[in-house]
């Protein structure tokens, strides 16, 4: 189920580097990983009072943190992905559920 979804972000990801000349080397997953989890913290503080607004309506506020939540989904997937990580099975044993 993951899997195709992490393929989708590959191909992005992929593009968005040809284009911007970014070597995705084993470290960039990580520290991308890391540089998105901040700007969620950074959306985060903005959208509960902890952060200055820049501006923005609470609706863009609350759409930015969707936006860093939707980015930092794509970085776990493609960390995954590139470390040859099966999530299926590891979410079925670490929340018992299935998918």
């Amino acid at each position: 189920m993951l899997a195709d979804l992490a393929e989708k972000f590959e191909s992005s990801s992929r593009r968005y580097a040809e284009v911007n000349g970014i070597e995705r080397d084993p470290d960039w997953y990580l520290l991308k990983l890391q540089e998105e989890m901040g700007e969620l913290t950074q959306a985060w503080n903005r959208v509960s009072g902890r952060g200055r607004s820049k501006g923005k309506t609470p609706d863009e506020l609350k759409q930015d943190l969707a936006d860093e939540t939707a980015d930092m989904l794509g970085h776990i997937l493609l960390f995954a992905r590139r470390n040859h990580i099966d999530l299926d099975p590891a979410i079925e044993r670490k929340w018992r559920f299935r998918l």
